[in-house]
């Protein structure tokens, strides 16, 4: 595991945070769950690669996103099996606490609708796509 990625799932583990991206001195932090702080540095256009990034849970969407970021490495408390070929097949390498089947939704009812939404996706735009249209969908039902 790269310094960088020690740093930043030592952070999150002691911290109260979310994920933590970190590459050096320069450290993000997020307390807001899911992938809100994923979307918010793409729509930032927030410049994250070669960052090393913990979080807490990562399946496929998040996983994703960060290839769209661009990120060096990554560390997940809880990773699905999506989430883990995601990053293998672009090269991205990660560890983890615990490998999951799939993410249960926050209920534990089912799925999270994140992991659906990008269930037969494979290119990072067009999760990054779907995903803001399913958090609009949650977010605001008609």
């Amino acid at each position: 595991m790269h310094h960088d990625t020690q740093t930043a799932a030592k952070m999150l583990k002691e911290g109260s945070y979310t994920c933590v991206f970190c590459k050096g001195d320069s450290y993000i932090t997020s307390t807001e769950r899911g992938v809100k702080p994923l979307l918010r540095l793409i729509d930032t256009k927030r410049n994250v690669h070669d960052f090393s990034v913990a979080d807490k849970v990562v399946g496929k969407a998040a996983a994703l996103l960060y290839v769209l970021l661009g990120v060096k490495e990554v560390y997940a408390i809880v990773i699905s099996k999506a989430a883990s070929e995601v990053l293998h097949k672009n090269g991205i390498p990660f560890t983890c606490g615990t490998e999951t089947p799939a993410i249960r939704n926050r209920t534990n009812t089912g799925f999270c609708p994140m992991e659906e939404t990008v269930r037969e996706i494979e290119d990072p735009y067009l999760a990054y796509d779907a995903v803001c249209r399913k958090l609009k969908e949650i977010e605001n039902p008609s």
